[in-house]
């Protein structure tokens, strides 16, 4: 007896009975061809090098993908990143694309990537995610036109074209379409070796550790449950589920629960806060968004930015009343293409084929995925936000359009499928045609009357004209594609595949959100020549010392400038990433981005740049757009021109500051004081007398050690010299006439260890932010090394029983021990 079927809504395998095969090798080829062709054509503006994936994907993601490869270059472990933010736990940092195959494999093949190459790592993962959904038609034998149309709304429909400088979330949903085949099949042949790749890449889309994951996640969930359900006999599908099932559980288990475990216990010592419903809200999608599945730019998405004038924007709050969402204008454009729009209108609702058993569970998570993107506007979101795990971490439900892509995606190829196999053969009824069309009247009659009453005519009516032609023209389209199918399956496919490319070509191409020149983001070259860039390397150069590595801040210049540090291998105060270390940002005011002189904000402990917490974070070098007395309000022009800093030079950028009193990053202090260190970050108020060149404030006593006299004399003052300073190892010599201690002014984190003369002494927490290690007289070598495997183990371990806890510490240590080898 054959096993049972468990996944009728996915079924790999072809129908048994009298159904025709549909594929053939060379069908297959064709498709997988057709899909790279306009993948390519469709893409060829970023391909080419002309344009570039701007805002996130170069501010954020290039300077990762660059700091990455050229740590593995130089034969450094990524972990921590002494760039921004004073330094920076890496290995937690659920973007920092150490966990991201395709980006660790561009790392290794390009030391220095330059923008072209993050730009074809993520539009290579819609190419995949795309071939990997022409399989699953494949294997459920739905034609191959339908394969073509569900690839390209795949990878160039909704959030996927509209916001794919949102590289994470991007690449989750590529991972979520291939996951989708391999889970199809490894449940269809009760393959556990299907079911370990379905588990492997699942657990590198739970890596995204973004919205986009949660939500396939459960949609994966789901349609496994529909599948049960549907089989008939639901005890005996799960039975023959269970092989495939545990294996996928393993894999992912293995894939995703240690980097999961390193971002929880970053968690805990993060700036992220806590995310209510109201919060949450503020990033859904309007209901008038919707229209935007007629006519793409109808508000304007496209740019410029004076133009825009769909929901959140000032004119839409001045016409229609103020909404208080906070939303960018491209994350609420959910266009999917006219073509597949009206497959799924026609074929899928008014003649019911949506609910046909081979989809039906795909269509309602279609229709409750863009629910959940409505957000506040429905009662769906408030009831899930509640209800399951994870919603409540994120704060924009209006991301779920990137799975409703994918999944109206799918829908739209299996209604293409329906109709050009004959499944529809039966001639829709005129109530079906008027309701149809009512609808598209209604729509874009509805788009009309907002763009005149909003008085943006002039914006709207172009992308109106277009809508009402490519509505037309895949009209035609599908008026023929049954004859088409029947003459030449593959051409049929290339036709479809023709009039959905041009429209999403003209539809959701490149525009202000996702195509840039590429010469605009030439400071994120690792080459560049940019003046400031070389303005602030030679200064680095001329006042670097055995002791000091000083840092720069890059104050407002730009949107994309807060994370050159990475690039150019500067140390920066700041930095672009919404995920910080809390007292950090507590202490130095550190926001998530500061593209702008007023994004800069100070606090008590550092209420501006001439601030004792400035001078001990070695901040040696400032550039700003605007003069710095407009970002620090405490300066004045007369200041600047008398005190320690001083502005050094005027670029096209904006002005270079340098502080003549930023201090050294390494110091040796005799003496320790105690200190309140929540009360000092509250108030702002050091210590009468403090001064960090004698002495450091610690938040707890430390015992006093013995203190030998030095084996050798040693002459001269205490010293401290850096002999090396990589990502996850610093090594410092030091000279000293008496016991004292040695103060590393980099961010302080749990998992930096010490040893002292190759004995274990812990990282001490001084002067609120920094490390600081006792040191004995005399000569000493200090090494402090950032260990992150035994750090988790020992954060675990005040979690568990001893015995388990001994265990796991040993294990975890042990594997340390080798990655540090």
């Amino acid at each position: 007896m054959s096993a049972p079927e468990t996944t009728p809504n996915l079924s790999p395998e072809a129908p048994a009975g009298p159904e025709p095969a549909l594929w053939t090798r060379q069908r297959l080829w064709g498709a997988i061809g057709l899909v790279a062709l306009f993948w390519a054509a469709l893409n060829w503006a970023w391909l080419s090098g002309a344009l570039t994936i701007p805002w996130d994907a170069k501010a954020h993601f290039q300077p990762q993908l660059q700091f990455l490869a050229s740590s593995l270059a130089r034969g450094e472990a990524p972990f921590w990143n002494p760039h921004v933010f004073a330094g920076h736990p890496q290995i937690a940092d659920p973007q920092s694309l150490i966990a991201s195959p395709p980006h660790l494999i561009a790392a290794w093949l390009f030391p220095r990537p330059d923008p072209l190459v993050g730009d074809a790592v993520v539009l290579a993962s819609l190419l995949a995610g795309a071939l990997a959904l022409v399989m699953l038609f494949r294997d459920r034998n739905w034609a191959p036109a339908g394969a073509v149309t569900t690839a390209l709304v795949f990878a160039f429909g909704a959030a996927a074209a509209w916001r794919i400088q949102h590289i994470g979330q991007v690449m989750s949903l590529s991972y979520f379409a291939i996951t989708l085949w391999l889970m199809a099949r490894a449940l269809s042949r009760g393959s556990a070796r299907y079911g370990l790749a379905a588990g492997f890449m699942a657990g590198l889309m739970v890596l995204g550790r973004d919205q986009v994951a949660l939500i396939g996640v459960y949609t994966l969930a789901g349609l496994t449950l529909a599948a049960w359900l549907q089989s008939g006999a639901p005890l005996r599908a799960i039975r023959h589920s269970l092989k495939p099932l545990s294996a996928m559980a393993l894999a992912t288990i293995i894939t995703a629960a240690l980097p999961i475990l390193f971002t929880l216990m970053l968690a805990e010592q993060s700036n992220r806060p806590m995310i209510d419903l109201e919060g949450a809200g503020k990033g859904s999608l309007h209901p008038a968004s919707l229209l935007t599945l007629l006519v793409a730019n109808l508000f304007g998405a496209a740019g410029p930015l004076e133009n825009f004038w769909g929901q959140p924007s000032p004119r839409w709050n001045e016409v229609f009343g103020p909404v208080d969402l906070f939303l960018a204008r491209n994350m609420s454009v959910a266009y999917i293409g006219a073509l597949p729009l009206l497959a799924i209108a026609g074929i899928g609702i008014l003649m019911g084929r949506a609910w046909d058993p081979a989809i039906r569970a795909v269509s309602i998570a279609t229709v409750v995925v863009l629910l959940y993107a409505l957000g506040r506007y429905t009662p769906l979101f408030q009831l899930l936000f509640g209800l399951l795990p994870g919603v409540a971490f994120y704060r924009r439900p209006a991301d779920a359009l990137f799975n409703f892509g994918a999944l109206a995606a799918i829908l739209a190829g299996y209604c293409v499928h329906v109709l050009a196999t004959g499944h529809a053969a039966r001639p829709a009824r005129l109530w079906q045609w008027l309701a149809g069309l009512a609808a598209l009247g209604l729509g874009l009659g509805g788009a009309l009357a907002l763009a005149m009453h909003a008085d943006r005519l002039g914006v709207a009516a172009i992308p109106l004209l277009a809508s009402a032609i490519v509505l037309l023209m895949g009209g035609v389209m599908l008026w023929f594609v049954r004859r088409a199918h029947l003459a030449a399956p593959m051409a049929a496919a290339l036709f479809i595949a023709s009039v959905i490319g041009i429209d999403l070509a003209v539809s959701n191409g490149p525009s202000e959100s996702t195509g840039l020149p590429t010469a605009q983001y030439d400071v994120l070259r690792p080459d560049s020549a940019n003046e400031t860039i070389s303005l602030l390397k030679a200064g680095l150069t001329r006042t670097a010392a055995p002791d000091r590595r000083d840092r720069i801040e890059l104050a407002g210049i730009d949107f994309h400038w807060p994370n050159a540090s990475m690039t150019h291998g500067f140390d920066h105060t700041l930095g672009y990433n919404p995920l910080r270390l809390g007292d950090y940002s507590r202490a130095t005011g550190a926001g998530d981005h500061i593209a702008l002189p007023d994004q800069r904000r100070f606090s008590p402990l550092m209420p501006g740049y001439s601030s004792l917490l400035a001078n001990m974070l070695g901040l040696r070098f400032i550039a700003s757009r605007v003069p710095l007395e407009q970002v620090d309000r405490s300066l004045t022009a007369a200041s600047l021109a008398s005190g320690p800093l001083r502005q050094i030079a005027r670029t096209a950028d904006g002005y270079i500051y340098e502080n003549s009193a930023a201090l050294p990053r390494v110091m040796v202090v005799a003496e320790a004081r105690t200190v309140d260190t929540g009360l000092l970050l509250a108030t702002g108020k050091w210590p009468e007398g403090f001064d960090p060149a004698r002495t450091v404030l610690l938040p707890d006593p430390v015992p006093p050690a013995a203190c030998e006299p030095p084996k050798e004399a040693t002459a001269g003052p205490a010293s401290a010299s850096i002999r090396r300073y990589a990502n996850t190892e610093v090594v410092v010599e030091v000279q000293s006439p008496a016991c004292g201690f040695l103060v590393l002014n980099d961010a302080w984190q749990r998992w930096w260890s010490a040893d002292v003369n190759g004995e274990a002494e812990p990282v001490l927490r001084a002067n609120v932010l920094f490390r600081a290690v006792a040191i004995p007289a005399g000569r000493s070598t200090v090494v402090f090394r950032f260990e992150p495997f035994a750090g988790l183990a020992s954060d675990m371990a005040a979690r568990m029983p001893p015995s388990l806890a001994r265990g796991l510490g040993q294990f975890v240590t042990s594997i340390d021990a080798l990655i540090s080898r």
